[in-house]
């Protein structure tokens, strides 16, 4: 929760003077970033222009096992699940950003996990996401990288305490809700309005969820998006962190809240994030989250839904979610840029033979090629191109399909496999999907009727088309339209201020001495002695 603030005060921090460098780094608590029993955190692929994107897991944790934990609330003790997870992508030229929330009630396939002796800490099994910190952060770091197939290049972990000393040492930051609002669970109790949280009322509203929407934790992602939207933007105005006295006080809260993995373990590094960082303009960071739907064996848990999988592309693809997404990446100079569309622009129409921009090796990717365009010959002569392209040897044509769009399908654990197809023979990003067979196979639907390329590669090759090369620059991405990917996903920019935070009109809420549920306004009314979090 707090990286945003962490990133941007250690930096004036430091800055400011030099000698709080042993203090702030001592503060800092580290731990491996990787503990599934299989695979690791994978690998960040650079750009046309060498530059490499970021991926930050933002762990919440909801542990009380240390005295001032404790104190908040709730039973203390041994222990502790990720109650909330955040995965912030930073893209390659640092001009846009993405935070995805992915609930904490998620139901999916999680790893076995085992700790630095190689002790087994964590069963593989079938269960909500946030029980994986249990195995620790690392834990947690293989278990995202299972579900979205991103690579995790750090994590921040944050404690309870470090929520309430951040929203202290900003001077608080301001929320708005729709109207009255009581959870009695999370204590947050709020009049129709502007507040500005501080302490124990900012813990508050990041844990609500009875409070918000439907009351499920898709509506507190919600919430959390409009708390930190608004922290950055304080972080970002002039005059917010100009007092001496504050800006300590921030930094050493922030660096006492976090253990990070060995990536991060230092100033130095958290500054080369900060700066990272601060180079994306508010309007260019997107809050969102990622899409579920009710888990038809257990209503009250969630399962991956539609355009989950398109989200997870359109950030594993480095493209921004906000302005537009034709834009082409910005060139570190101009004969970078000359160079790399000169080499798109006469990229041939067959197989690609450029090493790929990542996953397996293609001599270890066999793929199954169906002809679903009623032209004889066609699975054989795309097998044969993409068999001198350097993919596996076994690679054939199967059986005949029909099919209007071509595509490419694969098995569980293999969509990488078939990423790398894809971009071999330039079929567009979206044209990856699950499938029911045990390969990656290749439909050739009527929309590619001859040639060993995809048309509309070949057609677009001087303008992000994802045409074939040659040459050993990388040719432009196809655009993408981030509409399909954010389809239900909840999504806000870091500055917008125009709206409040909805208050559920669901009766998701008791009261003692009242029967039956009620809503988040009703317990407000009737809540008159409970004092409000904040004026």
């Amino acid at each position: 929760m707090l990286v945003f603030g962490v990133v941007g005060v250690v930096v004036l921090t430091v800055g400011a003077g030099g000698y709080l460098y042993f203090r702030l780094n001592a503060n800092i608590q580290h731990a491996p970033l990787f503990a599934g029993e299989e695979g690791d955190a994978g690998h960040e692929v650079p750009d046309a222009f060498g530059r490499t994107p970021i991926n930050v897991l933002v762990i919440g944790s909801d542990s009380r096992a240390n005295p001032e934990d404790c104190t908040i609330g709730g039973a203390c003790g041994e222990g502790a699940n990720a109650d909330v997870n955040l995965l912030l992508h930073v893209a390659a030229d640092r001009s846009n950003a993405t935070v995805m929330s992915i609930p904490r009630d998620l139901v999916t396939d999680l790893p076995g996990c085992r700790n630095e002796a190689g002790k087994s800490v964590f069963k593989a099994r079938r269960d909500m996401i946030n029980s994986t910190l249990q195995g620790g952060p690392g834990c947690t770091v293989a278990a995202v990288r299972k579900l979205t197939d991103l690579p995790i290049d750090h994590f921040v972990q944050v404690d309870f305490s470090g929520v309430i000393k951040m929203s202290d040492a900003v001077g608080g930051v301001p929320v708005c809700v729709t109207e009255n609002v009581y959870d009695p669970y999370s204590h947050l109790k709020l009049a129709k309005g502007t507040h500005t949280l501080q302490g124990m009322a900012a813990l508050q509203f990041v844990r609500t969820r009875h409070g918000f929407g439907d009351g499920s934790d898709i509506r507190r992602a919600s919430a959390q998006h409009d708390f930190l939207a608004s922290m950055v933007r304080q972080l970002k105005s002039a005059g917010t962190l100009t007092d001496p006295g504050r800006l300590l006080s921030l930094a050493d809260a922030a660096t006492k809240a976090l253990t990070v993995d060995p990536g991060l373990a230092g100033v130095t590094k958290l500054i080369g994030l900060g700066e990272d960082v601060q180079k994306v303009p508010s309007e260019r960071i997107t809050f969102t989250t990622m899409q579920v739907v009710e888990d038809p064996a257990d209503t009250d848990r969630r399962v991956i839904g539609p355009n989950a999988t398109q989200l997870f592309r359109m950030i594993r693809d480095d493209r921004p979610l906000t302005g537009d997404p034709q834009a082409p990446a910005a060139a570190p100079g101009p004969s970078a840029t000359a160079t790399a569309t000169a080499t798109a622009a006469t990229a041939p129409a067959t197989a690609s033979s450029t090493p790929p921009a990542a996953g397996p090796a293609r001599g270890s990717v066999t793929v199954v090629v169906r002809n679903g365009t009623g032209v004889t010959g066609r699975a054989g002569a795309v097998a044969d191109a993409l068999r001198q392209a350097g993919f596996g040897k076994g690679t054939a044509a199967g059986p005949a399909v029909t099919a209007a769009r071509s595509a490419v399908t694969y098995p569980a654990g293999k969509e990488a496999a078939a990423r790398q197809v894809a971009d071999a023979l330039g079929l567009p990003a979206d044209a990856v999907r699950a499938g029911q067979g045990a390969s990656v196979e290749l439909l050739i639907g009527t929309d590619w009727p001859s040639g060993t390329a995809y048309p509309a590669a070949a057609a677009g090759a001087g303008t992000g088309g994802g045409g074939a090369s040659s040459g050993g620059s990388a040719p432009a991405k196809p655009a993408a339209d981030p509409s399909a990917a954010l389809k239900g996903a909840d999504a806000l920019t870091a500055d917008d201020s125009s709206g409040c935070t909805k208050v559920g009109d669901f009766k998701t809420v008791e009261l003692p001495g009242y029967r039956g549920s009620m809503t988040p306004v009703q317990a407000f009314d009737r809540s008159k002695d409970v004092p409000v979090s904040a004026p």
